[in-house]
């Protein structure tokens, strides 16, 4: 299997009682020894023959000693190894058995907080997060929630942009005018890549549209840095990369607990459809419906989101959350197979388990 849990705190602790213990019970045997060698000066007054004589018993209490003190470490030593070895049994066999390596999970308590339950081994591996990143789109647009009644108006080159890519779509039809609220949804449901330019076109900051989108994505990345998401970096709005847009299990996780400190962010997230309407361009009403790309949110009780994302090199990514019991579970999951949906449940069963 894929995953491989880091070894326990707990385990740690215990391995080093263990040594202190054992170390303690060797401490007499030692001293008694190194009692003998240290105390020569008892026959300084003897002659020469009494001096040789007692030099010679002194060594060979000190040498008997370290053999003993020798003896008594090495079977310390082995106790621990076992006792260590045992611990990282227990641990590995003790955490979800899944797939991934790049797999994260946490406990997101009040949601302002979180608390690590179980990274796979390649949990801080930076690697293509596909359309995950539109995760950190959505956030770096809700830190301007007064735009969510914003009109933004559907360009052809956004529809274009997808048949470039052969990206995923909303489907937004040139023209028709949408709330930024509205281009939420047809991001995070969908995950539409036309909706993704949209917003990073209208929420950036320069004359033309390239240098609107450069200053989207440098928000994204000082969000990033902000949160603290050391092995993260955006280079593009909507995951389709350049080269250089990548993050890890663990500040995906991290940023997906964040996000769903958003309200309109958890809301939209939890939708498995959403129907909504907008002008179009010849004053018409377009009738819009957009089905969820997250299947767990239809197979697993309490899950709550959040993103999917797929890619030729991210392979299937997904960053998911679920309640049970008053306890919110985040985690992310990288570089999986068409089976991610599976090794989400099963680490949210032995999160809930824990």
């Amino acid at each position: 299997m894929g995953a491989h849990a880091r070894p326990n705190r707990i385990h740690r602790t215990g391995v080093r009682i263990a040594m202190v213990a054992l170390v303690g019970a060797a401490l007499p045997i030692s001293a008694g020894g190194l009692a003998q060698a240290a105390t020569p000066d008892a026959t300084h007054s003897a002659d020469e023959n009494g001096r040789q004589g007692g030099e010679a018993t002194s060594t060979a209490a000190q040498k008997h000693g370290a053999q003993r003190q020798s003896q008594t470490s090495h079977a310390a030593q082995r106790v621990v190894r076992g006792e260590a070895a045992g611990a990282q049994d227990a641990n590995v066999q003790d955490a979800p058995q899944i797939k991934a390596d790049h797999a994260f999970l946490l406990d997101a308590r009040d949601g302002s907080q979180e608390r690590e339950l179980w990274g796979g081994a390649k949990a801080d591996e930076s690697v293509s997060m596909a359309s995950t990143t539109k995760i950190m789109t959505a956030l770096v647009v809700l830190k301007h929630p007064e735009l969510l009644n914003r009109q933004i108006t559907v360009k052809q080159e956004y529809r274009d942009y997808v048949q470039k890519v052969g990206g995923s779509t909303a489907d937004l039809q040139t023209g028709d005018t949408l709330t930024v609220e509205q281009l939420l949804h047809a991001l995070l449901i969908p995950s539409g890549d036309d909706a993704a330019m949209a917003l990073a076109d209208n929420l950036g900051t320069g004359d033309t549209e390239d240098a609107r989108i450069a200053d989207f994505v440098h928000q994204m990345n000082v969000e990033a840095q902000q949160l603290g998401l050391t092995g993260t970096n955006f280079d593009s709005f909507d995951g389709v990369s350049q080269g250089n847009n990548h993050s890890t299990a663990r500040d995906l996780a991290k940023l997906g607990q964040r996000a769903m400190l958003k309200p309109v962010f958890a809301d939209i997230v939890k939708k498995k459809q959403f129907k909504t309407e907008a002008v179009a361009a010849n004053g018409r009403i377009r009738y819009y419906t957009w089905n969820t790309t997250n299947k767990l949110l239809s197979s697993y009780d309490g899950a709550l989101g959040i993103k999917t994302g797929s890619g030729p090199e991210a392979g299937y990514a997904l960053v998911f959350a679920a309640e049970r019991d008053n306890r919110t579970l985040v985690g992310a999951i990288l570089k999986d197979d068409a089976g991610r949906f599976d090794d989400a449940t099963k680490m949210l069963d032995w999160g809930f388990a824990h």
